[in-house]
């Protein structure tokens, strides 16, 4: 399933998890903003041009540089390094794809190499780009020909493959950053480093709650939270759940009208977005009790 919008992450590698009651969005241990991939050039001019001011303020900025063209990949690569990024993320090319392992990773190191100071991030998405190398055979020796590879965001389903990531390759301090949301606490488990997806954005305080009783070793209360964020998670996908209806929640639950899709995404119906918010407050997931109209016009 994609869920793209928004850009939030939540880390594990900070003494605190920095939680901000009350807040309906995941904040950062470690304050990093990583991507979610929905920043092809199909949807942007010229991304680095917003990307500065945008980032200002922030403890650390990795930008996703994927493009259907390697050389494409590579000048987004290089602006990044020059406008002072913290890493670079890199999703597999979906048109002409990387068949093997080792097309990938060339493909992968001829990215890298154009910026070749910056942590180098995969984010590992079959689901989406359709290329079915697992993580586990990727990350095989990979420092060996991309010497800044750092870490990938998993955003599959797949534990085995993700556990098994993490069991070989215990000894390189890779960051495991989990993208499956409805999955978090069974990667947590696993030992993922943190965890990227969109649904921080409005399940923040639910997610964050999970992660404390993570660090506390309350397995039970985690869990809990879990099923809690799998119950909205399920009746949203059951309505139909993507780009749009994302973007209507996080509308919902801000109060800040998030605009609607570009086209070919149509807005999400008014059926969906009631259903959503009688959802999210018998979850007690919405903290604005009383939506003016005007507040969701632009997303339903």
């Amino acid at each position: 399933m994609s869920r793209t919008p928004g850009i939030l992450a939540s880390w594990r590698r900070a003494p605190s998890l920095c939680v901000q009651k009350g807040s309906q969005s995941a904040r950062h241990t470690c304050h990093p903003e990583v991507p979610l991939g929905n920043c092809l050039p199909v949807y942007r001019a010229n991304p680095l041009t917003v990307t500065c001011p945008w980032a200002e303020g922030l403890d650390q900025v990795v930008i996703h540089v994927g493009a259907l063209s390697l050389k494409e990949s590579q000048e987004l690569a290089q602006h990044a390094a020059e406008i002072g990024a913290d890493g670079i993320a890199v999703i597999a090319p979906f048109f002409l794809k990387p068949w093997t392992k080792d097309i990938l990773i060339n493909f992968l190191k001829e990215v890298a190499a154009a910026a070749p100071a910056l942590p180098f991030y995969y984010y590992h998405i079959p689901a989406l780009t359709g290329v079915k190398i697992r993580a586990e055979e990727l990350l095989d020796g990979i420092q060996d020909k991309i010497p800044t590879f750092q870490g990938l965001k998993f955003s599959d389903t797949d534990l085995l493959d993700f556990g098994q990531c993490v069991d070989q390759n215990r000894q390189q301090q890779f960051a495991f950053l989990f993208g499956v949301d409805e999955q978090l606490l069974s990667a947590l488990v696993m030992g993922a480093t943190g965890a990227v997806g969109s649904t921080y954005n409005y399940l923040g305080k639910k997610t964050n709650q999970m992660l404390e009783a993570f660090e506390r070793k309350d397995l039970s209360l985690a869990l809990n939270y879990q099923f809690c964020i799998q119950r909205f998670i399920n009746f949203v996908v059951k309505l139909g759940f993507g780009v749009s209806q994302t973007k209507a929640i996080m509308t919902l639950v801000s109060g800040i009208p998030m605009g609607p899709p570009r086209l070919p995404l149509q807005k999400a119906s008014r059926e969906f977005t009631d259903s959503a918010e009688a959802k999210l407050k018998s979850l007690d997931f919405l903290s604005f009790t009383d939506l003016k109209d005007g507040s969701l016009e632009a997303s339903s």
